[in-house]
């Protein structure tokens, strides 16, 4: 069963409009014209965190075993992505983030996500956050990326490293 949205100006049933400004494309709005739901893509904040050399790969405590990634999270207001993916980093593995280089910035269509992806060269020691339940520092020429999302930019990483990333599939849900 679909949850019932409301307008959040007026409280009224929101409803599915067809956009005539962009063929059609359907979208929740306000019947009384008040508001109406984008949908735009959400910009996530992705860090190829290097410590000593290696690349940290963590696993989310939601995730299967044997299921790593980058750290990730989402860009809070008044920020910037060099200030949110510093953040994000300290608080999840309590690392510093000395040098923050742009990667690139990615589509992840799947959960209506834009990423936007740096390598950042890190120093501290790892105490990791709640959300994560381990870690792994791999060296560069193993890595094997997975073809979505985060994916893309760690290949990218190992491309400009003269490193050919050999892709795997995401084991995690």
């Amino acid at each position: 069963m679909m949850e019932m949205k409301f307008c959040p100006v007026c409280a009224t049933s929101l409803i599915e409009r067809a956009d005539e400004q962009e063929a059609g494309k359907l979208r929740l709005a306000c019947p009384e014209g008040h508001w109406t739901h984008w949908d735009n893509p959400l910009p996530v904040l992705a860090a190829l965190v290097e410590l000593d050399g290696k690349i940290m790969l963590a696993r989310n405590a939601a995730w299967p075993e044997k299921s790593f990634a980058l750290i990730t999270g989402f860009m809070e207001r008044g920020e910037t992505p060099e200030q949110g993916v510093a953040r994000e980093l300290k608080e999840e593995t309590d690392l510093n983030a000395d040098q923050i280089t742009l990667l690139g910035v990615y589509e992840f269509i799947r959960k209506n996500e834009l990423i936007i992806a740096y390598h950042v060269k890190a120093s501290g020691t790892v105490t990791l956050s709640p959300e994560l339940v381990e870690y792994r520092l791999i060296e560069p020429e193993k890595l094997r990326p997975w073809n979505a999302g985060t994916g893309h930019a760690m290949a990218d990483w190992m491309r400009s490293r003269g490193l050919e990333p050999v892709y795997r599939e995401w084991e995690g849900k």
